[in-house]
């Protein structure tokens, strides 16, 4: 197998976040390490191939987004001749990862903190190397491209596996569930705080067509191959959200009720989205979508506030 999925398990859900396995000969990659509670996950679909924690050549990190890069330090650990491959300011986070830490501990809370991520430890400088834009890194006989891809983070990017015809997008291309794929597909985009900007994050969906991939691998979740209508939902969505933006900038609304303000927009977004695609969700159904709501909504109140008081 090629490129294998693997679920993590986030939320204690299946197919909510996923990690991929690369690998060619016995070289291997992997790419969005989820957290550390992911750990048995990621080396049990190593085991699974017939592969050593020591034949992992790189970690890579499509942004540092804790469900995402949580858990690298625990799989830097457990292989140890892997390098942390990732974004040029993403590094400073791997090693130092106490900004995050703190960030993220603001709005969990401790308690919710722990049961999501964790114990978060620094990397080694030593094992963690930045990647250019464009840069290809060979993972055995295959040529792995990045492709840096802003909008959703600054300092995210995608993997372009040249030979497979794939690329792995982390959240640049949206959010399908499969538990939400039963009247066709859905796709979504994530304006979670703190770096949605819509013109990186459409330019980015269409920088991923460019490449010819075949096939998309989002860490949320599985695989896509229809990649024209999967970009034609995201980009209008996008489009949406900045219109939310734009307006919460303009209204007279406080800045501390921002956040509300645009999560009920949000929510409006979200029906108007679910019924293009014919999809009228069950109350476990819209409750499954809640974080990503709430995030979506904190993401452009955090984006209308900053228009609103440039620098």
């Amino acid at each position: 197998m090629a490129i294998r999925t693997i679920d993590c398990h986030y939320l204690d859900a299946p197919e909510v976040a996923a990690a991929y396995l690369l690998h060619d000969g016995h070289e291997a990659a992997f790419v969005d390490n989820n957290t550390a509670r992911a750990l048995p996950h990621l080396l049990g679909a190593l085991e699974g191939e017939g592969l050593l924690p020591q034949d992992v050549a790189h970690l890579i990190v499509t942004h540092v987004h804790l469900d995402h890069a949580g858990g690298t330090w625990a799989l830097a650990a457990a292989c140890p001749n892997a390098v942390v491959l990732c974004h040029p300011r993403a590094a400073r986070h791997l090693v130092d990862p106490a900004k995050l830490v703190a960030s993220a501990r603001t709005v969990y809370g401790d308690d919710a903190f722990e049961h999501l991520y964790g114990q978060i430890d620094p990397i080694d400088p030593s094992r963690v190397r930045t990647v250019d834009d464009g840069e290809v890194t060979m993972l055995g006989t295959r040529g792995l491209r990045f492709l840096h891809t802003r909008g959703h983070a600054n300092h995210h990017l995608c993997v372009f596996d040249e030979r497979e015809g794939a690329v792995l997008t982390g959240d640049a291309f949206g959010l399908a569930y499969p538990a939400l794929q039963r009247a066709g597909l859905y796709v979504f985009p994530s304006t979670s705080p703190t770096d949605f900007d819509a013109n990186e994050a459409c330019r980015s969906v269409w920088r991923i067509l460019d490449t010819g991939a075949r096939t998309v691998h989002l860490a949320h979740f599985g695989v896509l191959d229809d990649l024209e209508r999967a970009a034609s939902q995201l980009t209008a969505q996008i489009e949406e959200s900045e219109a939310i933006v734009a307006a919460a900038a303009a209204s007279s609304a406080p800045d501390a009720e921002l956040s509300a303000w645009c999560r009920a927009r949000v929510d409006d977004l979200f029906r108007d989205a679910l019924a293009r695609v014919g999809l009228d969700p069950a109350p476990h159904e819209w409750a499954f979508l809640a974080l990503d709501r709430e995030l979506n909504g904190d993401g452009l109140a955090h984006v209308a506030r900053k228009r609103r008081s440039p620098g």
